[in-house]
């Protein structure tokens, strides 16, 4: 009889463990869906906008195919700037499982939105073109949304100099093609000669700058960091060449998977 109660308590024990433990995961799954709502633009073009607060430029309202968004807690100060999340309605007379693969561009909310899509990107995430007429009548639907891996094929990360950018003294630049799921969460640019490095400040959005910068070729170290806390220092194979120039850009020879 007492043996018997034993066993009965381990296994209670054990089944209690392994439901918490399940209730743990399930609070922190990094590919659950969150529950929010999302509008669109409400101008007519429907690619996203040259002018977001990301610092993306025109390169921002056709990244991606132009499936792009504005983001509002998700902008986190910029820090957001760059991420992909899928993001998929949820009524299903209207919309697909899949819904929309985007990238936050701009800063921006409407009505206890998480997104404001850009109108083609909001018109993907229904069936077919007449549910996507119905959704953008709707103007704000209820949807879901995971972030996910940014994927450029054939593309590198490459940085883009600001025009308001002087060579030596002041230089801005914002990168493009960021890719993986994490964030880039410091800068550092480096003279290659000696190697001495100096940690740059985020401006605004994805936009990178400094005041008399290193002279010389310079190397760009890129701090990746996720949600859980793990960071990773990422250099690229090329250089910032000494004569830079505003409006250039340079390819970074890397790629950043994961």
């Amino acid at each position: 009889m007492l043996f018997a109660m034993m066993t009965r308590l381990k296994f209670s024990f054990i089944a209690a463990f392994l439901f918490l433990g399940s209730l743990g995961n399930a609070a922190t799954c990094s590919d659950c869906f969150i529950h929010s709502r999302a509008a669109h633009y409400p101008n007519s073009d429907d690619n996203g906008t040259e002018t977001g607060r990301c610092g993306f430029g025109t390169f921002g309202a056709t990244i991606n195919g132009g499936d792009v968004s504005a983001a509002s807690d998700l902008y986190r100060d910029g820090v957001g700037c760059g991420a992909c999340y899928q993001v998929r309605c949820t009524n299903s007379n209207y919309c697909s499982d899949k819904g929309v693969t985007i990238v936050i561009t701009d800063h921006g909310s409407s009505d206890n939105t998480d997104f404001i899509l850009s109108r083609r990107a909001y018109s993907r995430m229904a069936q077919n073109a007449d549910a996507a007429a119905s959704l953008l009548a709707f103007g704000i639907v209820d949807i879901e949304y995971r972030r996910v891996p940014c994927s450029y094929p054939n593309k590198n990360i490459t940085i883009k100099i600001d025009e308001n950018s002087n060579n030596p003294h002041y230089l801005a630049f914002v990168i493009w093609y960021q890719q993986g799921r994490k964030d880039i969460t410091a800068v550092q640019l480096c003279e290659t000669e000696n190697y001495v490095c100096k940690l740059l400040d985020r401006s605004y959005g994805a936009v990178w700058t400094t005041t008399s910068p290193p002279n010389g070729s310079l190397s760009l170290r890129m701090l990746f960091s996720d949600e859980n806390g793990d960071e990773k220092w990422i250099v690229p194979v090329n250089d910032i060449p000494q004569n830079w120039k505003p409006g250039d850009t340079y390819d970074s020879g890397v790629q950043v998977i994961d």
